[in-house]
């Protein structure tokens, strides 16, 4: 069975679907769609507020990277072992659980009264945000089929997209309306009304799904993925801010041997008829195994670029976070117009829909490296709108169609597990190309970082990232050129 299958009536309590639905039904799409939303939202908006963190709560500058870390690393390292737990007990259920928990660990980090605290709030909504993001496309493709499923994968997209391209306008905005005088606080406590809300509808709105089968977890396989990953995803995060220690050097070198043992856990479970974490037969096609990479280094510029253009308009430009946030207006227009067009331009297009969507980013991405070094000090920056415009267009036409083609060929079975794989891939892309563009970046500005040093240091980064995403052009006309592998 294909993902094209996965709305038929033997996923328990998901209405079959017909092939002739052009829209789908809106109310449940917007409720797992706004899961998504927040979830994304809180590892980027926090970034705003750390200058006001820092001094309301006396914060050292090492527990301000953990603020920052202990939101990102359960995120990465808990998805695929989700995913599969979503598989087995109910997509529904976990997602419903995992806002739960995020909207008291919210709670938590708004009414945080030392660094401790909010460092312990962040880990707890990093791990609730591992429940309920592998679960959103397996309900999702449960949910709907034919165009449906093209236009809620887009809504999809449209949520993951705006979140991160908006959550420093909406971070700053917060923090200079100062609600109720909470300050930075606002940015946490947003999330309960939201979560509370959510958490009473979707287990009335939202059909439940799961995979095929009642075999356990796989307990092993959970263990081993957990510490591989941890030990990527935490030198990668803290490496650069302490200098790369030696057990930051040793956490990377020890990865693979563990996440190689890992790989050869799950074939082994795979190939005795087990209930492995991740069925090995998925990376059997090219759309899915191909596709992990190719959404990597996707997710690797666009995290790095957020990076990066905020170092460069707020230290390099002097701007403050509201101002730097409304720069981004052009990049979000962009997203959206694109993702609002996203299937007629598919329907053109076809398979390399994905890969047109990367040449307009690498297109965006050249002319601002040109104009940032054209206008040196003195130019104004919103001649800079004109390239994030067309960067975020780019955006908007990648995003979603390339999520919909690596999982066009998986199971209904290993549907949330899929899932929780391409999440983490893109978690991985985002962490390494944060601290490899971002090591770039404070290399060439060393402790001035400045109008002198920034403009140069921002243009080097944005050839980096132009260089990753020819890559993705490259893997997805890949991933179109060879029919896969059943």
């Amino acid at each position: 069975m294909t993902i094209e299958e996965l709305s038929g009536p033997e996923l328990a309590g998901a209405p079959a679907a017909t092939s002739e639905e052009s829209a789908p039904r809106w109310t449940p799409l917007v409720l797992v769609s706004l899961g998504t939303f927040i979830t994304v939202l809180d590892f980027f908006i926090v970034n705003v507020a750390v200058p006001d963190i820092q001094r309301s709560l006396h914060a050292s500058s090492v527990a301000v990277q953990f603020v920052l870390a202990g939101y990102g690393l359960p995120l990465a390292t808990l998805m695929i072992t989700s995913g599969r737990m979503g598989d087995l007990y109910g997509r529904r259920r976990l997602f419903v659980l995992g806002l739960a928990l995020f909207t008291a660990a919210s709670a938590c980090a708004g009414l945080a009264r030392d660094p401790a605290q909010l460092v312990a709030a962040r880990v707890l909504q990093g791990v609730a945000a591992s429940l309920v993001t592998p679960q959103v496309l397996a309900l999702l493709g449960a949910m709907y089929q034919g165009r449906a499923r093209a236009v809620a994968f887009n809504v999809y997209g449209l949520a993951i997209g705006l979140a991160a391209v908006f959550g420093q306008l909406i971070g700053g905005s917060l923090i200079a309306m100062n609600p109720a005088g909470l300050g930075w606080r606002a940015i946490f406590l947003v999330n309960v009304p939201v979560g509370l809300v959510a958490v009473a509808l979707v287990p009335r709105l939202v059909p439940e799904s799961r995979g095929g089968g009642r075999a356990g977890l796989d307990v092993t396989g959970m263990l081993l993925v957990m510490l591989g990953l941890v030990a990527i995803v935490l030198p990668l995060t803290e490496g650069r801010e302490l200098g790369w220690p030696l057990w930051s050097v040793l956490c990377l070198i020890a990865a693979v041997p563990v996440l190689a043992g890992f790989a050869a856990q799950q074939h082994r479970g795979t190939v005795r008829g087990g209930s492995p974490l991740v069925n090995t037969e998925l990376f059997r096609s090219r759309a899915f195994s191909v596709g992990l990479l190719a959404m990597m280094f996707y997710y690797a510029t666009m995290g790095a670029c957020f990076l990066v253009l905020s170092l460069y308009l707020q230290q390099g430009r002097g701007m403050s976070p509201l101002g730097s946030g409304l720069l981004y207006l052009p990049l979000g227009a962009g997203f959206f117009a694109a993702t609002a067009l996203a299937g007629r331009l598919v329907t053109r297009l076809g398979r390399q829909a994905p890969a047109v969507g990367a040449l307009l980013v690498v297109a965006g991405y050249g002319a601002l490296a040109a104009l940032v070094r054209g206008i040196g000090v003195g130019g104004h920056v919103t001649w800079l709108a004109g390239p994030l415009l067309v960067a975020g267009v780019g955006m908007g036409l990648t995003m979603a169609p390339l999520s919909s083609m690596v999982l066009a060929p998986v199971s209904a079975d290993h549907a949330a597990a899929a899932s929780g794989v391409l999440s983490t891939a893109q978690e991985i892309g985002a962490t390494v190309g944060t601290a490899l563009v971002g090591g770039i970046f404070f290399r060439m500005t060393g402790d001035h970082t400045g109008p002198q040093t920034a403009p140069h240091a921002f243009s080097v980064c944005l050839t980096v990232l132009v260089a990753f995403d020819l890559l993705v052009v490259a893997l997805v006309r890949l991933m179109g050129r060879t029919p896969d592998t059943p």
